[in-house]
């Protein structure tokens, strides 16, 4: 895990949830702890350190899991964050709702989300008002992949954090494991207006086409 600043309007906070994390599981744990984390302790106590400290107008956290997207391990375990019970945050939840609450707390604000994991291009926006667990200020998330792997999905969404899904660039009922050949591979872009500050994010075909763009303004 590491920062990269980007100039005064961003800085990339990247994080490993492979190396620190619990096997994967039934992901229902009703405490954080060696088995429910996806970060770590010592992780997640550098990341709220350098998301209290950064000066940045714009602090984009990059994942390599999707945070409400649900990513199964056989039957019974998962392989991500959510856990498809679409209550209270458990398992793996846990770490994400306090994160989540440290953010608004600290009111660290213009927070967004780039994630991978999952085979197709998606933007979400998580609001308090449709979730589960409610103490976090909205946000969005965008995630795009894959650049040359097969393609499948749409996953479904556990609803515990709220997500809002705005875009999804694959049909639903897609035959899985699509091959790069048949152009379902994505990228996503983030631009900052320096003269506004505003957000641009925007997700991409292979052919360079925008499939799904947005703005977000900065909050101060």
């Amino acid at each position: 895990h590491r920062t990269l600043s980007l100039g005064p309007h961003a800085e990339v906070f990247a994080l490993d949830m492979r190396s620190f994390r619990g096997a994967n599981s039934a992901n229902r744990q009703t405490t954080l702890d060696e088995a429910s984390t996806v970060l770590g302790s010592g992780q997640l106590a550098w990341l709220k350190e350098r998301l209290s400290a950064s000066r940045a107008t714009w602090k984009v956290i990059g994942s390599d899991l999707p945070i409400g997207v649900i990513v199964r391990d056989a039957p019974a375990n998962f392989e991500a964050i959510a856990n498809a019970d679409h209550g209270a945050a458990s398992g793996r939840e846990l770490e994400i709702a306090a994160l989540l609450r440290f953010i608004k707390r600290r009111n660290i604000r213009n927070v967004v989300w780039i994630t991978g994991d999952i085979h197709y291009c998606q933007a979400t926006q998580y609001t308090p008002s449709r979730a589960r667990f409610t103490d976090f200020e909205p946000f969005w998330e965008f995630v795009a992949g894959p650049l040359h792997a097969g393609t499948f999905g749409p996953n479904e969404m556990d609803t515990t954090f709220g997500p809002d899904v705005k875009f999804v660039g694959v049909p639903a009922g897609m035959k899985p494991n699509r091959a790069p050949w048949d152009g379902l591979q994505f990228f996503g872009t983030l631009k900052i207006d320096s003269k506004t500050k505003a957000l641009r994010a925007a997700l991409h075909d292979l052919s360079g086409k925008t499939l799904y763009r947005t703005e977000l303004e900065a909050q101060r």
